[in-house]
């Protein structure tokens, strides 16, 4: 095999193993047309074995470039293993002062992968649900395409 073509095989196939290694990686899509509406809450349910680990979450949002609005106002419902829950409402900034998106537009869809904590850690070993839900002024959002979470270890411990 001559040399440049061994070189772009070797890259195209380590090319996967650049990304975030999430412990937890879930996302929806909203139908098309309707978008994210107040019904369309979400739950991304993840298991935490090692109490020690920090993590860093992340939430994805999608949406069409048309999307009328700067921020995204959502509610966190936190289900703990022990069955106590945390709720709390939260502005995600989609676009600067200037109204230029943060994150990735291409065609016609735009994603920003929002930090939502960093350095978190899980004092209980067990099942934790995190529960999304639109939070806005109008019932329906048709340009919010779709959400996801994830749950990506820092390799740091406490």
């Amino acid at each position: 095999m001559p040399r440049p073509l061994l070189l772009a095989t070797a890259m195209i196939l380590l090319l996967p193993a650049c990304g975030p290694d999430y412990a937890y990686e879930s996302s929806r899509d909203f139908p098309e047309g309707t978008g994210w509406t107040y019904a369309d809450s979400v739950a991304f349910e993840f298991t935490v074995g090692d109490t020690n680990q920090i993590y860093d979450l992340h939430l994805f949002v999608e949406h069409a470039p048309d999307f009328g609005n700067q921020n995204l106002y959502v509610r966190f419902h936190t289900l703990f293993p022990d069955g106590r829950r945390l709720t709390e409402t939260v502005s995600l900034e989609l676009a600067d002062k200037l109204g230029a998106w943060q994150g990735d537009c291409s065609g016609e869809t735009c994603r920003i992968d929002i930090p939502i904590q960093q350095g978190a850690y899980f004092n209980q070993p067990g099942d934790y649900t995190l529960r999304v839900e639109q939070y806005s002024r109008q019932e329906q959002l048709p340009e919010i395409t779709g959400i996801g979470f994830a749950l990506e270890p820092t390799g740091r411990r406490g």
